[in-house]
């Protein structure tokens, strides 16, 4: 059976527990939509709420992302922090995967916006070989951490692929002006 798993970002601590802050972490921007699409093609889609998401410790995140199967057959995605949690847990981890997603991903590059020890890894260059397929989604109009975050992981990761985009800011309904993510769902169609 084909799976999908999806992980938020980071919100503020500000954002996160304001009672105006709309919907939880697991339901904002793209993601409910990208979920209802891959559920269309008859791919079983989750997407994690992460445990204070505001704060990320990569154990607790781990310990959750983890107690799914992930195998070939599953597609990995992640927005922002979510995406920079797949690069670690997949240079550190040597599973095979379906299609991998890296939504302006962001490691933190100045080192002073998460928990101390959440980034402190190496990228393995050769983490493509065992995907179906990673793509990299950034747009020039975002922050100066993610567009460094996205320079790194061209300069490290072989084979991985790259949708640039001048118009999507940080990818979130803010910036996009929409739920909606045909370039995300076309590429994890493949």
């Amino acid at each position: 059976m084909k799976t999908a798993i999806i992980l938020h970002g980071m919100p503020s601590k500000e954002e996160y527990f304001s009672p105006e802050g709309g919907p939880s972490q697991h339901n904002k921007h793209w993601l409910p939509w990208i979920q209802h699409q891959l559920l269309l093609k008859g791919v079983l889609a989750q997407i994690l709420e992460l445990p204070e998401p505001y704060e990320p410790d990569y154990e607790k995140w781990r310990s959750v992302f983890e107690q799914f199967k992930i195998d070939e057959n599953t597609s990995l995605v992640g927005h922002s922090c979510g995406g920079g949690f797949l690069v670690r847990w997949l240079s550190e981890n040597k599973v095979n995967v379906g299609r991998v997603a890296l939504i302006a991903p962001w490691i933190d590059p100045t080192s002073t916006s998460v928990k101390p020890g959440f980034f402190d890894f190496q990228i393995d260059e050769n983490l493509a070989e065992r995907t179906g397929g990673i793509c990299l989604f950034i747009s020039s109009d975002d922050s100066k951490e993610e567009l460094d975050t996205a320079k790194l992981l061209r300069e490290k990761v072989r084979g991985l692929e790259v949708k640039e985009f001048s118009d999507k800011g940080h990818f979130t309904f803010n910036s996009m002006g929409t739920e909606v993510f045909p370039e995300l769902r076309d590429f994890l169609a493949k």
